[in-house]
């Protein structure tokens, strides 16, 4: 689910040196920059950039996703497993969002399909 009544809106981008934390779902509108941090117990989505850190599903939700129209984030999380963007994945110019999600055990990126 990538949506629920437990989700804050943020609606600013992240510097170098902010962090949101929230007890569910975090959708932020803008981007998160290098040096800033969003952790979520549930899902995290970015209407904008994702290149900072990020950690979804920190309440232990393996459902838990990432969403980003450009995700390229210095580090990734979902539950205790962890990524990266692969060395130039900064230069991607990917038009469609992206999605994070676990899958037989790994964080697992696809083009965004809505169902």
């Amino acid at each position: 689910m990538l949506f629920d009544e437990n989700t804050i809106l943020v609606q600013r981008t992240l510097r170098s040196g902010q962090s949101v934390s929230y007890d569910g779902n975090v959708v932020i509108m803008g981007d998160v920059n290098p040096g800033a941090e969003v952790i979520a117990a549930g899902d995290v989505i970015v209407i904008g950039s994702l290149r900072g850190v990020v950690h979804a599903g920190a309440g232990g939700d393996i459902n838990a996703v990432v969403v980003a129209f450009k995700l390229v984030p210095t580090q990734l999380r979902i539950v205790d497993h962890i990524t990266r963007a692969p060395d130039g994945a900064a230069n991607t110019n990917s038009l469609k969002p992206e999605i994070a999600s676990l899958k037989n055990g790994v964080v697992t990126i696809e083009v965004f399909q809505p169902r």
